[in-house]
């Protein structure tokens, strides 16, 4: 089982910073890629940006030059750096892990999401 900690979500105003950060445990042998979600009031979660073990990054248009996303392999950790913030980023924020468990299959996990409120 594995568990997955959020951190720092908030309200800001819009043209402000937050720092996201998710922490990953349990069992754990191996953390393949992890990402973060969102998703808006009355919408379905979208893609915001994910990375891989090796530091491939992927962002969604919307986020592009303003989110960064990072990763603390040791700590099995990411982290979501997000500037420049708007209205419309105004959601709950979810982390997700793909893993590999102690009997070598993939799984998902994801956190229990973090409100991140930016008002104009």
């Amino acid at each position: 089982q594995v568990r997955m900690v959020e951190s720092g979500g908030g309200s800001v105003q819009a043209g402000g910073s937050l720092r996201l950060s998710c922490a990953a445990s349990g069992s754990i042998r191996a953390i393949n890629a992890m990402g973060w979600y969102r998703q808006a009031p009355g919408k379905q979660r979208e893609l915001v940006a994910t990375i891989t073990s090796g530091g491939r990054t992927n962002y969604a248009d919307a986020v592009k030059d303003r989110f960064t996303i990072s990763r603390d392999n040791a700590k099995n950790t990411v982290y979501l750096q997000m500037n420049s913030l708007k209205p419309e980023d105004t959601a709950v924020f979810y982390c997700n892990a793909l893993f590999v468990g102690p009997f070598g299959y993939e799984s998902e996990s994801w956190g229990q999401g973090t409100q991140v409120t930016v008002s104009s």
